[in-house]
């Protein structure tokens, strides 16, 4: 048996070792994805991601809260959809750009409290782009930044045309935006995408999916997008063109708020 002299310096020599050791670097811990989100881009790699809250190409100017990644979340039937939607517009030399899929609810947060904020230097840049002809202080009461998002319950997504014999970098961060989001008429987005009438994220009434002043290729666009969408169970919004939910969306009543990593 040992003496209890020996114990004790077993134990100091013990906590001594433990001391001296280096710390273990801390480790993130994965993403707590709710059961029925899918990654859009494992279920449907020919659809081009430009994922814009994850970088600096936003209406806020830097990445917003929640996105740690560029990286595309659904519930099921909505990826499943969309991926048809893809599948569909191919034989037309078509496909899909998304500029936003799940957001979590801090994310909204994050645009709510920007919202609020008087403008700096930044923000003048940005609402030169995106909200040229609304005050920010107004963006709220309009409609344009709510304290609910159908982002949040995950079956709702942004997203435009593009043309396969054309396809864009994906990412986000290697184009330039234009200067006025309204300017963008009878050429291809700076992103490489369609001609829509506008720049994604145009806090504008000529982003109204209806809005009748725009060139005649932007409303053919806008309707073809539309049809195909509508073809495969989304929903349109009446304020966005590039806004869409899908109608039997499986979570109508859940605000979901795990990071998007």
């Amino acid at each position: 048996m040992k003496t209890v002299a020996a114990i004790v310096v077993l134990a100091l020599g013990a906590l001594a070792a433990r001391v001296g050791a280096e710390p273990a670097p801390p480790v993130d811990p994965p993403p707590r994805v709710p059961s029925g989100f899918v990654d859009l881009a494992q279920l449907a790699p020919a659809i081009v991601l430009q994922m814009r809250y994850a970088g600096a190409q936003n209406f806020v100017g830097r990445p917003v809260h929640g996105y740690a990644a560029a990286r595309c979340w659904l519930s099921r039937p909505a990826a499943e959809a969309l991926a048809r939607v893809a599948q569909d517009l191919a034989g037309r030399g078509l496909g899909l750009m998304v500029y936003d899929c799940y957001r979590p609810q801090r994310a909204v947060d994050d645009f709510v409290a920007w919202a609020k904020e008087r403008d700096d230097e930044d923000d003048l840049v940005a609402r030169k782009r995106h909200y040229p002809a609304v005050p920010k202080a107004e963006l709220f009461h309009r409609g344009y930044i709510a304290l609910r998002s159908g982002h949040t319950r995950g079956s709702t997504v942004d997203l435009t045309l593009i043309a396969l014999s054309r396809m864009p970098d994906a990412g986000g961060a290697d184009f330039q935006e234009a200067d006025d989001c309204r300017s963008v008429n009878g050429e291809p987005a700076a992103d490489g995408s369609l001609e829509m009438g506008t720049a994604f994220d145009c806090f504008d009434e000529r982003a109204h999916a209806d809005y009748a002043g725009i060139a005649p290729e932007a409303r053919h666009n806008r309707q073809l997008l539309r049809q195909a969408m509508l073809r495969r169970g989304f929903s349109p919004y009446a304020k966005e063109w590039w806004h869409f939910t899908l109608t039997a969306e499986p979570f109508p009543d859940r605000y979901f708020d795990f990071e998007v990593r």
